[in-house]
């Protein structure tokens, strides 16, 4: 990713935090909840791992299409999860981002053999990206906001099943991702 390293080490903690959660999300009683959540997790860490400032670390040019290949496996789940609901939609749009951001990098990588990691993709592909993630944001904000807690929790829910938690992770990794997609 092209951009400060300051601001690139903070998406790398946030989307890192947010994994983390993801996958404590993931002990979850509700099977659609740990399904979600393991989806969420793998999109935390590799957002994280794709976010690492260039002049930090250089990944081999291997990388990149290891993590295209891993995305395309999470997108085809995705597509098949479609069937029984369409809030798995947002997994396969944030599971081909990451394919496409993952191609750009090893593209730009290529080109400038090895030096540095980010790059610019097809700027249409890119805008329309951008105008998901930002109208997610916003809608995910949104319903964020009126969601009212309970003190101490509802009765028999673990912290791990709060609908506004999850929300507040898919609002997060929607804000990195475009930011990610920004700097391309």
């Amino acid at each position: 990713m092209h951009g400060p390293a300051s601001s690139g080490w903070l998406l790398v903690a946030l989307c890192a935090a947010t994994g983390a959660y993801c996958l404590l999300r993931m002990r979850s009683r509700v099977d659609e909840q740990r399904h979600a959540a393991g989806g969420e997790a793998l999109m935390g860490f590799g957002m994280a791992v794709m976010a690492v400032p260039a002049t930090a670390f250089t990944p081999p040019a291997w990388a990149w299409p290891v993590q295209a290949a891993v995305f395309c496996a999470a997108g085809l789940h995705a597509l098949w999860a479609v069937r029984a609901g369409a809030c798995h939609l947002h997994h396969l749009m944030g599971a081909g981002a990451m394919v496409y951001m993952a191609v750009a990098m090893a593209a730009s990588s290529t080109s400038t053999h090895g030096h540095g990691h980010g790059g610019s993709g097809i700027p249409l592909l890119t805008g329309a990206l951008l105008l998901y993630f930002v109208a997610y944001v916003l809608v995910t904000g949104v319903r964020l906001v009126p969601v009212t807690a309970v003190p101490g929790g509802a009765p028999g829910l673990g912290w791990g099943d709060r609908p506004e938690l999850a929300r507040a992770c898919r609002l997060v990794m929607a804000i990195g991702m475009v930011a990610m997609l920004l700097t391309m």
